[in-house]
């Protein structure tokens, strides 16, 4: 998955938006409300969908796109964004408790 082409990318990209859009703004599972917390969740869903089809595996053949496998990355994406996102709140209680 290391020489991915750019159709690979762009299905990547799109997968990972989609994550990061209902992650943000219809979960609204966020700690930073504008556009930065949206790119940041769309960074890290970009990197769950990347590795979601080599760590969760290959499922269902016939709905890949370029060997991203549609499903997986799905899953990975919405994983990354959710991370992200938990680890910068956990962060930010971190940072207030040590503030008080």
């Amino acid at each position: 998955m290391l020489d991915m082409n750019f159709v690979s990318f762009l299905s990547l990209l799109v997968i990972s938006l989609i994550a990061a859009l209902v992650m943000h703004y219809a979960i609204r599972y966020r700690v930073l409300d504008g556009p930065d917390g949206f790119l940041g969740k769309w960074v890290m869903g970009w990197v769950g969908a990347w590795l979601g089809t080599p760590v969760l595996g290959q499922w269902f053949h016939g709905v890949n796109i370029s060997h991203v496998y549609i499903i997986p990355a799905f899953i990975g994406g919405f994983i990354g964004a959710f991370v992200a996102t938990a680890a910068w709140k956990a962060e930010s209680k971190i940072v207030a408790h040590r503030m008080s």
